[in-house]
């Protein structure tokens, strides 16, 4: 008699109805699964594609009645152009010494994550995260994760962004920055750097998490051009107007 191997399906579940925190007077819910079984790693990638995002050991997509508002993007590195103004931000950030520290959460950078969400997310979900909060977030994942740091020359962190690395790409989990430096663009500076990183490791895409239209937060995403977005068809080009250029 063959015996053939034992393929587990992840179960999925849905969360209860709660107000959406990107547009006022919707309510949201999630579809979200445990990254855990045989092949986390690859779960994870084929979620990522599928349009869901990692939070810890959680993958989760939007799943709300009604609205289909959060469109995941992702960066084809190789299309991308860097325009005047991204190279003058590249250039302004050049002294910055880039680095990627393994997955294991410092005080530095949950000072940097206080004071970057007390300017930047007043009054956000995210502003009662603890230490041990910001712990799980940086420590708990079952892939390949690392966090970029950006640190000026005196060795101070200015910038800092929690990644995966996917088989095909790079997906920004969570990035914050020096709130009170408006000279560097550093939130754009770690973007571009990664489209960079992207680029000499051969990998195809730098997955931005969700684009959602008339959202302010969200904005900001529109202007990594060409943009592409997961529709029923697919990924496709996201034909969106940018909101000013880099």
């Amino acid at each position: 008699m063959t015996e053939h191997p034992t393929v587990r399906f992840p179960y999925f579940f849905v969360t209860v109805p709660a107000p959406c925190p990107y547009l006022p007077g919707r309510m949201e819910r999630k579809v979200f699964t445990r990254l855990n079984g045989d092949d986390p790693v690859g779960l994870n990638d084929a979620l990522t594609h599928a349009g869901f995002r990692r939070s810890q050991g959680i993958a989760y997509k939007p799943a709300c009645d009604g609205c289909q508002a959060c469109v995941s993007v992702r960066v084809p590195v190789e299309a991308f152009r860097f325009s005047r103004g991204a190279k003058r931000i590249r250039a302004r950030n050049a002294d910055l010494h880039y680095d990627e520290a393994p997955p294991i959460a410092t005080e530095e950078q949950f000072d940097l994550l206080r004071r970057y969400l007390e300017v930047r997310h007043p009054g956000g979900g995210m502003v009662e995260m603890d230490a041990l909060d910001f712990a799980a977030m940086i420590e708990d994942s079952p892939i390949d994760t690392h966090v970029s740091e950006y640190r000026d020359e005196t060795g101070r962190l200015q910038a800092a962004c929690l990644i995966d690395r996917l088989a095909d790409g790079l997906s920004l989990v969570y990035s914050f920055f020096d709130p009170d430096d408006a000279t560097r663009s550093l939130g754009t500076n770690v973007v571009l750097s990664q489209i960079e990183r992207a680029r000499a490791l051969g990998l195809p895409y730098v997955y931005l998490g969700y684009w959602i239209d008339g959202c302010r937060k969200m904005v900001y995403k529109a202007r990594y051009q060409p943009l592409e977005g997961l529709g029923p068809e697919g990924w496709k080009p996201l034909q969106i107007r940018p909101a000013g250029e880099i």
